[in-house]
């Protein structure tokens, strides 16, 4: 396999532009005890960590001899996508006993749904709950006690803050264990139609209850390809998984296979089981460029233009927007999973999922092969598929050479397009991005006269009030990560798409979210500096013509360059942010938080 060369180009970059901070943490990586770790701890600290063990786990624990396993887990029984974490623990203890090793739950981190707060005050805190997840795993790893760690997470901002807390305890080895998707209910162009429906005022909340019910219905991850399910594939990309672990549904014999597995593989990397592989080292650069190919690939959730950068800066890896935009002119789209199609992640997975797009992924010279992942050196280990043999073991077959259904994925060679559907908008109101691989070609330029809104509140009254029925730029600022935390606007995208349905150019800017979800209007997101960092945005006034140009990179206002410099920005009272459903205690996180082309994180190590 020949690397494409520009694959090869913005990688040297990459690498370039890292390398002093990728030095760096290599050193604190390499400054880690080459001993088991809890050789460190006195005999009080030691008695008091395996106390409560089992009387075999205490005796090997005690021993130093092998391996104790770390289990983080982001277990609650309300998010239907980490219910099925529950009987995890059990099952890896089981797994790492097998193979003469230990396993300890070490802590739990907090994991909260964007599906239940959304629209809600509570959603406020949602990108915060990244890093408080990071610093949570941080706490659980802090005890000393383990040689290798297992991560048990799935949504939207938990493998994000998983992964970098790991990768603040770089030296330990990682494997990441998903739960998989839910079984497939209402499709999901049924359940935005019925959005779209009751945001028109054409049916009540009973009947949006009942199609929600349908589509939301048991243990699993909600099967639309946002970002919890973005997460899953990046895990896979970036070798973190077992091979094809992402999709395989829960409470199957070889989903329960593959979290024994898990923990018997965690122990093969453990610097005891004779194939050491720290996480520090093995996410590179490389690493990262193959995780931003796998997003344009699959047209994944734009909420990973905040979360690889963070990722990627926990590794001392530097990425930004421009990096995204150049690898999108060559990825092309191969695969077409809702907001981005009619299709479902379980379709995708019969398809030939992860290990299918892989395959054809490197056969095209667009990712690097030659990386390190929880199976050893090499990516093309994951362009196999798990299965159970005969007599009950787990075992890998190749991608089928075929995709099952050429509507959902294709091979490299007959791609949905030649680009990766995510681009870099710019201009004088700053740098967004726009993810237009689920926009259709006639809605992908938008030249109309603003209306500014303060609050998504206050965008939908005026809807309802039928004020934006004409051509128009919805622009809804003061949502950024200093003013709100940067909640996702999702909930806005039935009514944008209703008055778009009627034949309106329609369009959205925003310093806000728009999430993994992210459908069918224009919306330049993530707009910085965002209203309340000096953004030019904040300037904005109701009938300044804005003009957003998918397909030419543009996001402007239509004024002189003097006059917009001239005018004073909007100073709204917003002090209603600050308060109530616990945004009190994180006013810390807005007053530090970086802006959204450092990854909208609070760590000053990543600004």
């Amino acid at each position: 396999m020949t690397l494409h060369p520009k694959i090869v180009e913005i990688t040297e970059r990459v690498r370039q532009r890292s390398a002093a901070t990728r030095a760096a943490y290599l050193a604190r990586v390499s400054a880690a005890p080459a001993a088991t770790n809890r050789s460190e701890l006195s005999c009080t600290n030691l008695a008091h960590a395996f106390a409560a063990s089992p009387a075999q786990d205490k005796l090997a624990i005690r021993e130093l001899r092998s391996p104790n396993l770390a289990i983080v887990t982001a277990y609650n029984d309300m998010l239907s996508a980490h219910q099925p974490l529950r009987d995890y623990p059990e099952w890896l203890k089981e797994a790492a006993r097998s193979v003469g090793a230990t396993a300890q739950v070490a802590g739990g981190v907090p994991a909260m749904c964007d599906g239940v707060t959304q629209g809600q005050p509570g959603m406020e805190l949602s990108l915060f709950s990244r890093d408080v997840i990071a610093m949570a795993t941080a706490v659980s790893l802090s005890h000393n006690m383990f040689d290798a760690a297992l991560y048990l997470g799935v949504c939207d901002k938990i493998v994000p803050g998983l992964l970098i807390g790991a990768l603040s305890f770089g030296h330990l080895p990682a494997v990441l264990v998903p739960a998989g998707p839910m079984p497939s209910g209402i499709t999901n162009d049924e359940k935005a139609k019925v959005r779209q429906l009751h945001a028109a005022g054409q049916i009540g909340s009973d009947a949006l209850l009942e199609a929600e019910s349908k589509a939301y219905h048991s243990a699993g991850t909600c099967t639309f390809y946002g970002t919890a399910n973005s997460n899953q594939m990046l895990m896979e990309v970036l070798g973190l998984h077992l091979p094809g672990a992402a999709f395989v549904p829960p409470g199957t014999a070889l989903r329960y296979a593959l979290t024994q597995a898990a923990a018997r593989q965690a122990v093969a990397i453990s610097r005891q089981g004779g194939a050491y592989t720290p996480v520090g080292q093995m996410i590179d650069e490389r690493s990262i460029i193959n995780a931003i190919v796998g997003l344009l690939a699959t047209g994944g959730s734009t909420n990973h233009t905040l979360h690889l950068v963070a990722i990627a800066r926990a590794a001392g890896v530097i990425i930004d927007w421009d990096d995204f935009d150049a690898l999108s002119a060559v990825v092309p789209l191969l695969a077409r999973v809702y907001p981005n199609g009619a299709a479902d992640v379980n379709q995708f997975h019969r398809a030939g999922g992860m290990a299918f797009l892989i395959r054809e992924l490197l056969a095209a010279g667009l990712l690097h092969d030659d990386v390190q992942t929880v199976m050893g050196v090499g990516l093309s280990r994951y362009a196999q598929s798990p299965a159970l043999s005969s007599d009950g073991r787990l075992v890998w077959v190749d991608a089928p050479s075929e995709s099952g259904d050429a509507g959902i994925l294709r091979p490299a060679s007959e791609p949905f397009s030649h680009d990766g559907g995510l681009k870099v908008l710019q201009g004088n109101l700053g740098r967004s991005v726009i993810k237009v691989s689920a926009v259709k070609p006639q809605h992908r330029v938008v030249e109309a006269p603003a209306r500014v809104f303060e609050s998504q509140n206050a965008m939908l009254d005026a809807a309802k009030r039928g004020e934006l029925d004409r051509d128009v730029v919805v622009v809804v600022r003061f949502q950024g990560p200093r003013a709100n935390g940067m909640p996702e606007l999702h909930k806005l995208t039935p009514t944008l798409a209703n008055i778009q349905d009627k034949g309106f150019k329609v369009a959205l800017v925003t310093d806000g979210r728009m999430s993994g979800a992210s459908g069918k209007i224009p919306a330049a997101i993530h707009l910085t500096p965002e209203a309340l960092a000096g953004g030019e945005i904040a300037k904005l006034r109701d009938g300044d013509v804005i003009r957003l140009d998918a397909e030419t990179g543009r996001l402007e206002a239509v004024l002189a360059e003097a006059d917009l410099r001239a005018r004073t920005a909007v100073s709204p009272d917003i002090r209603a942010n600050e308060w109530g459903m616990g945004r009190e205690l994180f006013g810390v996180f807005r007053n530090a938080v970086g802006g959204a082309e450092l990854g909208g994180s609070v760590f000053e190590t990543f600004h």
